[in-house]
């Protein structure tokens, strides 16, 4: 049901999909698709996590195969995943972590981006023996840096794709460079 969601949002866009057409590309009854999902917007949220973890997954297993000289050279990976997924993942161009949908979409007590960040900065913090407090408010920062380069590359189109994606690593790394005197331990 899920694939059949993220094909239809693809093709549709997520006003134009509806629980009915995402039961019938499922090739399931509607009432199969209601025992799991309450209407369209559980499902585009079951979605949404489901790419969510792909993508902390994905970061996981890049920095164990990066070896990196600072802990803030994980933004390149970061990037690379999403622009990855962003044009590979189905559905994920259309609603990307939700943001499009609900900026609550993927938990109600904290926004899509902050529950990103907390989790980037929960996988750097472990992974490179860094205080939670110290990393959290940068990569919170650096995400919606991020977020808002990325709209201008991905959504607007004023400029050359791949040079505002350029661009969006460049000021990212240099917050983050600048924001946190550190050498991994």
């Amino acid at each position: 049901m899920l694939e059949a969601c993220a094909a239809l949002i693809d093709e549709l866009g997520y006003d134009g999909v509806t629980t009915t057409l995402i039961a019938e590309r499922a090739e399931v009854a509607v009432g199969s698709l209601y025992q799991f999902f309450p209407d369209k917007r559980a499902v585009v949220q079951a979605l949404t996590q489901r790419n969510l973890e792909h993508f902390m997954a994905e970061m996981e297993r890049r920095l164990d195969e990066s070896p990196l000289e600072h802990w803030w050279d994980g933004a390149d990976i970061a990037f690379d995943i999403y622009v990855r997924m962003y044009r590979e993942v189905p559905g994920f161009s259309r609603i990307r972590f939700g943001d499009v949908v609900d900026l609550r979409l993927i938990a109600d007590e904290r926004d899509n981006n902050t529950v990103i960040a907390d989790g980037l900065a929960e996988l750097i913090g472990s992974r490179f023996g860094l205080p939670l407090e110290q990393v959290r408010l940068p990569i919170a920062v650096a995400i919606e840096i991020a977020d808002g380069i990325l709209n201008l590359a991905f959504r607007r189109k004023l400029f050359p794709t791949e040079t505002v994606i350029a661009e969006a690593r460049s000021v990212v790394r240099a917050y983050l460079s600048g924001r946190l005197n550190g050498e991994l331990p």
